[in-house]
Protein backbone atom coordinates (compact mmCIF):
# COMPACT_ATOMS: atom_id res chain seq x y z
CA UNK A 1 0.00 0.00 0.00
CA UNK A 2 1.53 3.31 -1.35
CA UNK A 3 2.58 5.56 2.00
CA UNK A 4 0.09 8.15 1.18
CA UNK A 5 -2.71 6.46 1.20
CA UNK A 6 -1.51 4.50 4.57
CA UNK A 7 -1.55 7.95 6.08
CA UNK A 8 -5.07 9.01 4.85
CA UNK A 9 -6.63 6.01 6.06
CA UNK A 10 -4.90 5.92 9.27
CA UNK A 11 -5.74 9.24 9.89
CA UNK A 12 -9.28 8.89 9.21
CA UNK A 13 -9.78 5.54 11.53
CA UNK A 14 -7.90 7.49 14.33
CA UNK A 15 -10.42 10.55 13.74
CA UNK A 16 -13.52 8.29 14.20
CA UNK A 17 -12.29 6.81 17.28
CA UNK A 18 -11.60 9.77 18.90
CA UNK A 19 -15.25 10.61 18.01
CA UNK A 20 -16.76 7.75 18.94
CA UNK A 21 -14.65 7.68 22.82
CA UNK A 22 -16.94 10.26 24.30
CA UNK A 23 -20.64 9.20 22.71
CA UNK A 24 -19.63 5.66 23.71
CA UNK A 25 -18.74 7.08 27.10
CA UNK A 26 -22.30 9.04 27.03
CA UNK A 27 -23.89 5.45 25.95
CA UNK A 28 -22.74 3.63 28.61
CA UNK A 29 -23.44 6.03 31.32
CA UNK A 30 -26.47 5.98 30.62
CA UNK A 31 -27.30 2.18 29.47
CA UNK A 32 -25.23 0.95 32.78
CA UNK A 33 -24.79 3.83 35.38
CA UNK A 34 -28.70 5.27 35.40
CA UNK A 35 -30.08 1.92 34.15
CA UNK A 36 -28.75 0.23 37.48
CA UNK A 37 -31.22 0.46 39.91
CA UNK A 38 -28.24 0.17 42.61
CA UNK A 39 -25.76 2.94 41.09
CA UNK A 40 -28.93 4.88 40.86
CA UNK A 41 -29.39 4.85 44.60
CA UNK A 42 -26.05 4.82 45.80
CA UNK A 43 -25.80 7.84 43.31
CA UNK A 44 -28.49 9.54 45.26
CA UNK A 45 -27.92 8.70 48.46
CA UNK A 46 -25.87 12.02 49.51
CA UNK A 47 -28.43 13.96 48.59
CA UNK A 48 -30.75 12.94 51.40
CA UNK A 49 -28.14 15.59 53.59
CA UNK A 50 -28.25 18.09 51.00
CA UNK A 51 -30.22 21.58 52.31
CA UNK A 52 -31.36 22.33 48.74
CA UNK A 53 -32.79 18.99 48.21
CA UNK A 54 -34.27 18.66 51.93
CA UNK A 55 -36.03 22.41 51.46
CA UNK A 56 -37.06 20.67 48.14
CA UNK A 57 -38.71 17.57 49.77
CA UNK A 58 -40.02 19.30 52.66
CA UNK A 59 -42.00 22.05 50.57
CA UNK A 60 -43.69 19.21 48.59
CA UNK A 61 -44.33 16.45 50.99
CA UNK A 62 -45.39 19.52 53.36
CA UNK A 63 -48.24 20.71 50.18
CA UNK A 64 -49.14 16.79 49.49
CA UNK A 65 -50.30 16.69 52.78
CA UNK A 66 -51.96 19.57 53.35
CA UNK A 67 -54.01 19.02 49.57
CA UNK A 68 -55.01 15.77 51.29
CA UNK A 69 -56.43 17.59 54.47
CA UNK A 70 -58.21 20.05 52.44
CA UNK A 71 -59.96 17.24 50.33
CA UNK A 72 -61.27 16.02 54.20
CA UNK A 73 -64.59 18.13 55.22
CA UNK A 74 -64.04 17.01 58.68
CA UNK A 75 -60.58 18.32 59.11
CA UNK A 76 -61.19 21.39 56.76
CA UNK A 77 -61.54 24.04 59.06
CA UNK A 78 -58.46 23.63 61.17
CA UNK A 79 -56.31 23.22 57.66
CA UNK A 80 -55.10 27.09 58.15
CA UNK A 81 -54.07 26.25 61.95
CA UNK A 82 -52.30 23.05 61.30
CA UNK A 83 -49.76 24.14 58.13
CA UNK A 84 -47.43 25.58 59.98
CA UNK A 85 -47.14 22.78 62.26
CA UNK A 86 -46.78 21.01 58.96
CA UNK A 87 -44.61 22.64 57.42
CA UNK A 88 -42.40 22.58 60.49
CA UNK A 89 -42.55 19.11 61.09
CA UNK A 90 -41.67 17.94 57.46
CA UNK A 91 -38.71 20.24 57.84
CA UNK A 92 -37.27 18.88 61.06
CA UNK A 93 -38.31 15.22 59.74
CA UNK A 94 -35.93 16.04 56.59
CA UNK A 95 -32.82 16.43 59.00
CA UNK A 96 -33.49 12.53 60.91
CA UNK A 97 -32.54 9.07 59.77
CA UNK A 98 -35.81 8.18 59.45
CA UNK A 99 -36.29 10.80 56.51
CA UNK A 100 -32.63 9.37 54.98
CA UNK A 101 -34.32 5.85 55.14
CA UNK A 102 -37.19 6.77 53.31
CA UNK A 103 -35.31 8.92 50.58
CA UNK A 104 -33.34 5.66 49.79
CA UNK A 105 -36.60 3.89 49.61
CA UNK A 106 -38.57 6.28 47.37
CA UNK A 107 -35.37 6.04 44.88
CA UNK A 108 -35.16 2.81 44.78
CA UNK A 109 -39.12 2.70 44.06
CA UNK A 110 -38.51 5.39 41.42
CA UNK A 111 -35.67 3.51 39.70
CA UNK A 112 -37.92 0.29 39.90
CA UNK A 113 -40.81 1.64 38.29
CA UNK A 114 -39.13 3.41 35.48
CA UNK A 115 -36.77 0.61 34.66
CA UNK A 116 -39.99 -1.80 34.49
CA UNK A 117 -41.68 0.52 32.72
CA UNK A 118 -38.89 1.13 29.94
CA UNK A 119 -38.83 -3.16 29.80
CA UNK A 120 -42.14 -3.76 29.14
CA UNK A 121 -44.19 -3.55 26.18
CA UNK A 122 -47.48 -1.99 27.83
CA UNK A 123 -48.30 1.54 27.19
CA UNK A 124 -49.44 3.33 30.96
CA UNK A 125 -48.41 5.92 33.07
CA UNK A 126 -45.65 5.56 34.95
CA UNK A 127 -46.52 6.08 38.96
CA UNK A 128 -44.51 6.08 42.55
CA UNK A 129 -46.34 5.74 45.49
CA UNK A 130 -45.91 8.57 48.09
CA UNK A 131 -47.82 6.59 51.28
CA UNK A 132 -44.78 5.21 53.14
CA UNK A 133 -43.42 8.54 53.28
CA UNK A 134 -46.38 10.47 54.20
CA UNK A 135 -47.10 7.69 57.23
CA UNK A 136 -43.57 8.37 58.42
CA UNK A 137 -44.26 12.09 58.40
CA UNK A 138 -47.73 11.37 60.10
CA UNK A 139 -45.66 9.34 63.08
CA UNK A 140 -43.49 12.39 64.01
CA UNK A 141 -46.24 14.66 63.81
CA UNK A 142 -48.06 12.71 66.50
CA UNK A 143 -44.93 11.82 68.29
CA UNK A 144 -44.78 16.33 68.49
CA UNK A 145 -48.10 16.15 69.52
CA UNK A 146 -49.37 18.33 66.91
CA UNK A 147 -53.20 18.19 66.85
CA UNK A 148 -55.15 16.20 64.64
CA UNK A 149 -51.96 14.69 63.35
CA UNK A 150 -53.35 11.10 63.83
CA UNK A 151 -56.32 12.26 61.92
CA UNK A 152 -54.47 12.79 58.88
CA UNK A 153 -55.10 10.17 55.98
CA UNK A 154 -52.22 8.33 54.78
CA UNK A 155 -53.51 6.79 51.03
CA UNK A 156 -51.57 5.26 48.66
CA UNK A 157 -51.13 8.50 46.50
CA UNK A 158 -50.00 7.62 42.86
CA UNK A 159 -47.58 10.91 41.96
CA UNK A 160 -47.08 10.30 37.95
CA UNK A 161 -43.67 10.21 37.01
CA UNK A 162 -43.31 9.27 33.38
CA UNK A 163 -46.67 10.35 31.50
CA UNK A 164 -47.98 7.39 28.77
CA UNK A 165 -47.38 9.58 26.02
CA UNK A 166 -43.50 9.93 26.64
CA UNK A 167 -43.12 6.51 27.19
CA UNK A 168 -42.62 4.65 23.82
CA UNK A 169 -40.39 7.86 22.36
CA UNK A 170 -38.01 6.78 25.93
CA UNK A 171 -38.28 3.19 25.39
CA UNK A 172 -36.63 3.15 21.96
CA UNK A 173 -33.98 5.81 23.11
CA UNK A 174 -32.76 3.28 26.11
CA UNK A 175 -33.08 0.08 23.91
CA UNK A 176 -30.49 2.64 21.26
CA UNK A 177 -28.56 3.49 24.23
CA UNK A 178 -28.26 0.14 25.51
CA UNK A 179 -26.99 -1.11 22.33
CA UNK A 180 -24.39 1.97 21.86
CA UNK A 181 -23.00 1.53 25.04
CA UNK A 182 -21.72 -1.54 24.51
CA UNK A 183 -20.73 -1.06 20.77
CA UNK A 184 -19.62 1.94 20.90
CA UNK A 185 -16.96 1.77 22.96
CA UNK A 186 -16.04 -1.50 22.04
CA UNK A 187 -15.80 0.22 18.42
CA UNK A 188 -13.51 3.47 18.95
CA UNK A 189 -11.17 0.65 20.32
CA UNK A 190 -10.70 -1.62 17.24
CA UNK A 191 -10.91 2.08 15.30
CA UNK A 192 -7.63 2.97 17.24
CA UNK A 193 -5.85 -0.21 16.89
CA UNK A 194 -6.13 -0.17 13.36
CA UNK A 195 -5.29 3.42 12.77
CA UNK A 196 -2.32 2.71 14.41
CA UNK A 197 -1.25 -0.54 12.57
CA UNK A 198 -1.92 1.14 9.29
CA UNK A 199 0.27 4.37 9.87
CA UNK A 200 3.29 4.70 8.17
CA UNK A 201 4.83 6.33 11.26
CA UNK A 202 2.84 4.51 14.66
CA UNK A 203 4.81 6.88 16.44
CA UNK A 204 2.94 10.16 15.00
CA UNK A 205 -0.26 8.15 15.10
CA UNK A 206 -0.09 6.83 18.62
CA UNK A 207 0.61 10.50 19.59
CA UNK A 208 -2.08 11.59 17.38
CA UNK A 209 -4.63 8.82 19.17
CA UNK A 210 -3.61 10.27 22.63
CA UNK A 211 -4.57 13.44 21.67
CA UNK A 212 -7.43 12.87 20.19
CA UNK A 213 -8.76 11.11 22.92
CA UNK A 214 -7.97 13.54 25.21
CA UNK A 215 -9.87 16.24 23.01
CA UNK A 216 -12.75 14.13 23.42
CA UNK A 217 -12.84 13.90 27.13
CA UNK A 218 -12.59 17.47 27.07
CA UNK A 219 -15.45 18.16 24.73
CA UNK A 220 -17.45 15.18 26.76
CA UNK A 221 -16.73 17.39 30.04
CA UNK A 222 -17.96 20.67 28.33
CA UNK A 223 -21.24 18.82 27.12
CA UNK A 224 -21.75 18.13 30.55
CA UNK A 225 -21.53 21.53 31.84
CA UNK A 226 -23.56 22.61 28.94
CA UNK A 227 -26.37 20.04 29.94
CA UNK A 228 -26.15 21.61 33.35
CA UNK A 229 -26.87 24.95 32.64
CA UNK A 230 -29.91 24.21 29.75
CA UNK A 231 -31.29 21.85 32.13
CA UNK A 232 -31.48 24.62 35.11
CA UNK A 233 -32.50 27.79 32.66
CA UNK A 234 -35.61 25.08 31.49
CA UNK A 235 -37.21 24.81 35.41
CA UNK A 236 -40.06 27.25 35.61
CA UNK A 237 -39.30 27.99 39.20
CA UNK A 238 -36.10 29.75 40.12
CA UNK A 239 -36.74 28.32 43.65
CA UNK A 240 -36.07 24.50 42.53
CA UNK A 241 -33.13 25.04 41.07
CA UNK A 242 -30.84 24.69 43.72
CA UNK A 243 -31.70 21.70 44.59
CA UNK A 244 -31.97 20.36 40.58
CA UNK A 245 -28.59 21.52 40.04
CA UNK A 246 -27.71 19.20 42.68
CA UNK A 247 -29.97 16.17 41.64
CA UNK A 248 -27.27 16.71 38.28
CA UNK A 249 -24.49 16.60 39.59
CA UNK A 250 -24.84 12.95 41.66
CA UNK A 251 -26.36 12.03 38.25
CA UNK A 252 -23.23 13.22 36.27
CA UNK A 253 -20.54 12.45 38.59
CA UNK A 254 -19.47 9.18 36.69
CA UNK A 255 -20.01 10.87 33.45
CA UNK A 256 -17.66 13.74 34.83
CA UNK A 257 -14.92 11.48 35.93
CA UNK A 258 -15.18 9.22 32.56
CA UNK A 259 -14.51 12.34 30.89
CA UNK A 260 -11.27 13.76 32.98
CA UNK A 261 -10.17 9.92 32.83
CA UNK A 262 -10.27 10.02 28.85
CA UNK A 263 -8.56 13.60 29.13
CA UNK A 264 -5.76 11.91 31.36
CA UNK A 265 -5.24 8.48 29.47
CA UNK A 266 -4.81 10.58 25.89
CA UNK A 267 -1.92 13.37 27.56
CA UNK A 268 -0.57 10.38 29.08
CA UNK A 269 -0.72 7.98 25.72
CA UNK A 270 0.88 11.17 23.62
CA UNK A 271 3.63 12.52 25.95
CA UNK A 272 5.18 8.27 26.03
CA UNK A 273 5.00 8.40 22.55
CA UNK A 274 6.81 11.54 21.93
CA UNK A 275 9.49 10.89 24.92
CA UNK A 276 9.96 7.71 23.47
CA UNK A 277 11.68 9.44 20.29
CA UNK A 278 14.88 10.16 22.76
CA UNK A 279 14.80 6.89 24.98
CA UNK A 280 17.20 4.16 23.56
CA UNK A 281 16.22 1.04 24.20
CA UNK A 282 19.16 -1.19 26.12
CA UNK A 283 21.44 -3.69 24.22
CA UNK A 284 20.72 -1.40 20.84
CA UNK A 285 24.27 -0.31 19.24
CA UNK A 286 23.63 2.20 17.20
CA UNK A 287 24.00 2.27 13.28
CA UNK A 288 27.22 2.11 12.25
CA UNK A 289 28.11 5.20 10.18
CA UNK A 290 28.86 5.13 6.66
CA UNK A 291 32.34 4.53 5.06
CA UNK A 292 33.24 7.78 3.00
CA UNK A 293 36.17 7.29 0.39
CA UNK A 294 39.31 9.40 1.12
CA UNK A 295 38.85 12.13 -1.99
CA UNK A 296 42.96 12.18 -1.81
CA UNK A 297 42.98 8.87 -2.09
CA UNK A 298 41.48 8.75 -5.67
CA UNK A 299 44.67 10.89 -6.53
CA UNK A 300 47.12 8.59 -5.99
CA UNK A 301 48.88 5.85 -8.52
CA UNK A 302 49.92 2.73 -7.29
CA UNK A 303 52.97 1.29 -9.08
CA UNK A 304 52.97 -2.81 -9.11
CA UNK A 305 55.66 -4.51 -10.67
CA UNK A 306 54.89 -8.00 -12.02
CA UNK A 307 58.15 -10.24 -10.63
CA UNK A 308 57.03 -12.69 -13.18
CA UNK A 309 57.00 -10.37 -16.12
CA UNK A 310 60.81 -10.49 -18.35
CA UNK A 311 60.11 -7.44 -19.62
CA UNK A 312 60.28 -5.42 -16.16
CA UNK A 313 57.28 -3.25 -17.37
CA UNK A 314 55.62 -1.72 -14.04
CA UNK A 315 52.33 -1.07 -14.97
CA UNK A 316 50.36 1.93 -12.33
CA UNK A 317 46.98 1.04 -10.34
CA UNK A 318 44.90 4.39 -9.30
CA UNK A 319 44.40 4.34 -5.82
CA UNK A 320 47.46 2.87 -4.52
CA UNK A 321 50.87 3.85 -3.35
CA UNK A 322 54.17 2.39 -5.66
CA UNK A 323 55.62 -0.73 -4.48
CA UNK A 324 59.27 -1.55 -5.96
Amino acid sequence: MPTRLRSVLSAALIALACLLAPCGALAAWAAYGLADTGRYVTAMQPLAADPAVRDAVADTVGAGIMDEVGRRADVRPVRGSVRPFVHDAVRSFTRTEAFRLAWDAGNRALADAVLHALRDEREHEVTVDLAPVTAQVKRRLADDHVPLAARIPVEHTAVSVVPAQDLDRLRKGFHVLEVAGFWLPLSAVVLAVAGIAVAACRRRAVTATGLGTALGGALLGLAVAIGRRLTLDDLPEAARRPAAGAIYDALTETLRQASWLLVALGLAVAAGAWLSRYVRLPGRAPAPAPLRADPQASDLNMTVTSPGDPSGVTRSTPGASSVG
